[in-house]
């Protein structure tokens, strides 16, 4: 039961508390020192302003700022690189955080990208441009609640299932400061938007599929001398680049890292004769989901209500 409120200081929904499926204590945030809430709050933060970074792109695409709001798209992946390696590095990482990363994500590299292949190139033809931003949109969607209910601690962290959905906002983003216009080469009426229907069907469609890409984990936490000394190169030289050449540089990163699932591909297995097993990806096994079982067991008699397989809080009157 809740204990009673003291006199004076009754709150709102006092008679509602805080419980965990596995009976394990919650503490409330006011509960906790200011420095403690600091450390859990800080990857939030960084993902609340990557969903505002993400909603300026889709105002701004919408009044012709293409190039700015192409721009704010990078600041958005720069945002979500940082909440993850924050959360990491301050051991604060939570259900909650996870669904507030997707549901931001789906904002900065779901809806933006769609509003910005819809204004940028394809608002000639509104049917095509609804088609094409739908497409996006969906695709993004069906990546990030794939990736949350598939989330398996064992698995192999160094790659994805499908283009992360950054990835796939990126190429959209390079593409439009690259060109000056998204028409060229042969074709007439709806046929001139063929690069931008290319650019924005085929990292859509790369999402969904279960291709695996490099996660680069070991660059963003580098934990030799060597590793900390190539991330440093890395970053030097793609900062320089975005200096000098923003539009090339974004080309080449974003272009070049989509290419490297199909180059894995191809070099397997040459790179497992010379370098072993642990240099390609592991077989592709069906990964379990972290809300539902993969199979019926006879002996578990049905019930109406889903167990919630994640010690998340939730809210119930006492």
């Amino acid at each position: 039961m809740t204990t009673p409120a003291a006199p004076g200081r009754r709150r709102i929904l006092a008679r509602w508390r805080l419980v965990s499926p596995t009976g394990a204590r919650v503490v409330s945030l006011r509960q906790l020192p200011k420095r403690e809430r600091a450390r859990l709050l800080a990857p939030s933060a960084f993902t609340t302003l990557n969903m505002m970074s993400g909603l300026s792109s889709v105002l701004l695409a919408f009044r012709g700022s293409f190039t700015l709001a192409a721009s704010l798209i990078a600041v958005s992946i720069v945002l979500d690189i940082a909440d993850g390696f924050v959360a990491r590095l301050v051991g604060a990482t939570s259900p909650f955080g996870l669904q507030l990363d997707s549901l931001a994500d789906l904002i900065s590299f779901g809806l933006a990208p769609a509003v910005l292949i819809h204004t940028w190139a394809l608002d000639e033809w509104p049917v095509l441009a609804w088609l094409a931003a739908f497409f996006w949109l969906a695709c993004s969607a069906f990546r990030l609640a794939r990736f949350n209910v598939t989330i398996d601690p064992l698995a192999d962290k160094r790659y994805f299932v499908g283009l992360p959905s950054p990835g796939a906002a990126a190429v959209v983003m390079a593409t439009i400061l690259a060109l000056d216009s998204p028409f060229f080469g042969p074709g007439t009426g709806p046929w001139r938007a063929w690069f931008p229907l290319l650019v924005s069907v085929v990292p859509a469609l790369l999402m969904v599929m279960t291709v695996r890409f490099r996660s680069f984990r070991a660059l963003l936490s580098p934990r030799t001398p060597v590793a900390r000394l190539a991330t440093a190169v890395m970053a030097l030289a793609v900062g320089v680049g975005l200096v000098l050449t923003p539009g090339l540089t974004a080309l080449v990163v974003s272009y070049g890292y989509v290419l490297t699932a199909p180059l894995g591909v191809l070099t397997a297995p040459a790179r497992q004769r010379l370098l072993g097993t642990d240099a390609v990806a592991p077989p592709r096994t069906r990964i379990p989901s972290v809300f539902l079982p993969l199979d019926e067991d006879p002996g578990v008699e049905e019930v109406d209500e889903v167990v919630v397989a994640d010690p998340a809080a939730q809210s119930v009157e006492s």
